[in-house]
Parts: structure tokens; C-alpha cells; sequence
């Protein structure tokens, strides 16, 4: 039952780099969008990065020139390559994918989300 696993997370000093990847059990014709999500202490949960289907991007001003967002189809996998750290980019990181399950003449929307996973940028 479980849609999406995360990997990835850990510590890292301001600067450093991670790369987050999050595998998706749904057949990539199911899903419009994959993207991830922050949560930080105290904060709202915000997006960071989204790839819809057609390949378009969305990202956080924040994260803007230091996150790529990308995807292999054949693994079904999207992916956030985070470079240049900061520690403001401290926070627990949850994937997220949306879209529409199809089966026979039946058809459901979907919103998956990852179990989460922290990362942790040190000074």
C-alpha cells in the first residue's frame, strides 16, 4: 500500500550537497505531477519543487539556482538534487504525487505522499 519511499535525507555542512529520490508505485500514465514538499519547525508545510507530466517546472524562490527537480521514467522516480546548502534549508522533505488512477471505465484522483525524510544542514 505504500506509494511512495523516500531516500536520500541526512546531515550535510552549509554548501554541501544531497540528493533526494522518491520511487513511485503508480504507473507514471497515473500521475500529472510529482513534486516535494518542506516542513521546518514551527513553519507551514511549503512546496519546493514540482514536474508536471508534460515536463514543466515550478520551484520555490528560495531554492531557485541551487535545486534541480527531475525524473527517470523508467524507474518511476523523481528526484531533487539540492546543491549549495544552506541551513534555512533545514526541514523534513516529503514527496508528493497527484493524479488520476484509471481502471476500466473508472477513474479516481490520488494524492500520495512520501513518508518523509530530514535533512540537515549544519554551519
Amino acid at each position: 500500500q505504500v506509494q511512495l519511499v523516500e531516500s536520500g535525507g541526512g546531515l550535510v555542512q552549509t554548501g554541501g550537497s544531497l540528493r533526494l529520490s522518491c520511487a513511485s508505485s503508480r504507473t507514471r500514465f497515473s500521475i500529472n505531477v510529482m513534486g516535494w514538499y518542506r516542513q521546518a519547525p514551527g513553519k507551514q508545510r511549503e512546496l519546493v519543487a514540482a514536474l508536471t507530466r508534460s515536463s514543466t517546472t515550478n520551484y520555490a524562490d528560495s531554492v531557485k539556482g541551487r535545486f534541480t527537480i527531475s525524473r527517470d521514467n523508467v524507474k518511476n522516480t523523481v528526484y531533487l538534487q539540492m546543491n549549495s546548502l544552506k541551513p534555512e534549508d533545514t526541514a523534513v522533505y516529503y514527496c508528493n504525487a497527484r493524479g488520476i488512477d484509471v481502471r476500466g471505465t473508472s477513474a479516481r484522483d490520488f494524492d500520495d505522499w512520501g513518508q518523509g525524510t530530514q535533512v540537515t544542514v549544519s554551519s
